[in-house]
């Protein structure tokens, strides 16, 4: 039997263990797509997105372009006479001429358990609804946005002590698994059984926006300590801690006695910052004050002594 020749599409740093996986699954890797280069950083030079970096170390052709709705786009794809596309936040929409030119259709890494939370946020969208679990699904992609049936599926539970960076690392790590299942299973000769997803429980998780980091500190603590961990490491919480704007890396939802007006500071010790919510209160414990780095919620007591009095 020849081997699955594949064409990978992806664009992060999430995509990469998946891009490893179909190297390491004895299929032939004929090419991996990729966002165009992007400015970045301070001097927003042109920067290879993390997945075109691993293709061009293992010597794999790569390409990019802008969109795969024109002929010559779809042409050059067909090219490469893929069995399969595998597909791992690419970021691009893949026409239905596209989904037809691989023998078996694409495969999609997706992270969420579906039908819940489609869309291009699934990861820091469940921490901030206060999802008891996630996954990944791998799902035959079709025309509709993450609507495919699922071929596997790997579920992972969220603590308490989850961000949106930690979620997206196991998450990243969990995609890796099951696609290399699939591909496994596939190349052994079995046909994967497709589950369509269940009409019920379809939630979309739209991309993040920056103007979401705002705390906001008359809803409840337990809500605010969801959006701190979910904007970690990206975009970052944001909030007023007795006049002066920063950002809020770490904080935690503690119960405290009513009276104290929303955004007032009713405690400040090593322990951290308390600051009376809608209900409950935010106890901050990691702070980024403007053109600072991160720092404990102690350190930053050191340079505003003030709030350590009794209140």
């Amino acid at each position: 039997m020849a081997p699955l020749r594949i064409v990978f599409a992806g664009t992060p740093e999430f995509s990469v263990p998946c891009l490893d996986a179909c190297r390491a699954s004895g299929a032939e890797l004929a090419a991996v797509y990729t966002q165009p280069d992007r400015p970045a950083g301070r001097g927003r030079k042109l920067t290879p997105s993390p997945v075109k970096q691993a293709a061009l170390e293992a010597g794999i052709p790569v390409e990019q372009p802008e969109s795969l709705r024109d002929a010559d786009a779809r042409a050059r794809l067909a090219a490469y006479a893929p069995d399969l596309m595998v597909v791992v936040a690419y970021g691009l929409i893949l026409p239905r001429k596209v989904l037809a030119i691989p023998r078996l259709g694409c495969w999609n890494v997706h992270a969420s358990l579906l039908p819940r939370w489609r869309g291009a946020a699934p990861i820091q969208r469940a921490i901030l609804a206060g999802d008891a679990e996630s996954g990944v699904d791998l799902m035959q992609m079709e025309a509709g946005l993450d609507t495919g049936p699922v071929l596997l599926e790997r579920r992972t539970p969220i603590t308490g002590d989850d961000t949106g960076g930690s979620l997206h690392d196991r998450l990243s790590a969990l995609g890796a698994d099951v696609l290399a299942a699939g591909l496994r299973r596939v190349m052994a000769g079995e046909t994967l059984t497709a589950t369509p997803q269940p009409e019920a429980g379809v939630t979309y998780a739209r991309k993040l926006d920056k103007a979401e980091a705002q705390l906001d500190f008359a809803r409840p603590a337990i809500e605010l300590e969801r959006q701190v961990r979910a904007f970690d490491p990206w975009p970052v919480a944001e909030g007023e801690i007795a006049g002066e704007r920063v950002r809020v890396w770490a904080a935690r939802a503690i119960g405290t006695l009513p009276g104290a007006a929303p955004g007032t500071v009713i405690a400040a010790s090593r322990d951290g910052i308390d600051i009376a919510c809608g209900s409950g209160a935010l106890r901050v414990t990691a702070i980024q004050r403007a053109g600072g780095k991160r720092i404990s919620a102690a350190d930053y007591l050191n340079a505003r002594a003030e709030l350590r009095a009794p209140r």
